[in-house]
């Protein structure tokens, strides 16, 4: 059986993560040879992945980036079992690894992204392996992407939520502001254009039923409704919703007083807790 080396160890360790006592014992069982420890490491992954594919993967860190000039924006959501994980400085550099990935691949699809190269893995098979590692179910619950003139990133305090906003024109600290309007309002969508038929439906169902309720006639509650899903509308569409900073003026209105031509494009919105 071959010596093995604190040197061998270490590499070992560099190119796995995995820990020393595993890395050893893996180098061990491979009699020296780097690649079979390796393998040994990615099926030992596998082992622990199968047997914690049922648990709750409920912590983990939310992060947002935009690409070197701006026009394209991504959040990633990466999934463990404990906070303890998620406040590791290895998880993070894992995290933002997977979406620095990503960004220098112009990648738009989370299928694409798991398909992705990572250390000489798709990052679907690092998973793997880093579940072996850390001992936790790991997964990337959400990937977003933002295309437009300008995009801008916020991450709110803690990376357990973030947005991103495509704008019409550049201008940065707008672009924060109604990022952070995003991140604080839950907006379900852009305006009433972009609110789904469903989503209506329900709303005028519900606004009716209520006015029914309240001993309105059947002609007038549907008129009440529609008064009621105008509501809905300012509290849930982010350009009609009152502006955070100032709730004299709606979101389209501050933009406008900015630059007549400023306006949002497109946001997303990823909450670990959702």
């Amino acid at each position: 059986m071959a010596a093995i080396t604190a040197k061998e160890v270490n590499e070992l360790r560099k190119k796995t993560g995995a820990g020393m006592m595993d890395c050893k014992k893996a180098l061990t069982e491979a009699n020296g040879n780097m690649e079979d420890a390796i393998d040994l490491l990615r099926k030992q992954g596998q082992k622990v992945a199968a047997k914690r594919g049922d648990r709750e993967a409920s912590e983990g860190l939310v992060l947002a980036k935009t690409n070197a000039d701006g026009s394209k924006g991504y959040i990633l959501c990466l999934n463990c079992e404990t906070d303890f994980v998620a406040k590791n400085a290895d998880f993070n550099k894992l995290a933002n690894g997977f979406l620095d990935v990503a960004i220098d691949n112009k990648i738009g699809t989370k299928e694409d992204l798991l398909a992705a190269t990572f250390g000489g893995l798709t990052i679907a098979d690092k998973i793997v392996e880093q579940t072996g590692v850390i001992g936790e179910k790991l997964e990337i619950s959400s990937f977003e992407v933002v295309d437009a003139a300008k995009v801008v990133a916020y991450n709110h305090p803690g990376n357990q939520i973030a947005s991103i906003v495509g704008l019409t024109m550049d201008n940065e600290d707008a672009g924060k502001q109604i990022a952070m309007q995003v991140v604080a309002m839950s907006p379900i969508a852009l305006d009433e254009s972009s609110v789904s038929a469903d989503v209506i439906a329900k709303e005028l169902e519900i606004g009716k039923e209520l006015a029914i309720q309240e001993g309105k006639p059947a002609e007038m509650a549907e008129k009440i409704a529609k008064g009621r899903l105008n509501k809905f509308y300012k509290e849930t569409t982010l350009l009609n919703q009152q502006f955070i900073r100032d709730n004299k003026v709606s979101v389209r209105d501050f933009l406008k007083s900015q630059n007549p031509d400023l306006t949002v494009t497109e946001f997303k919105r990823v909450s670990l807790s959702v």
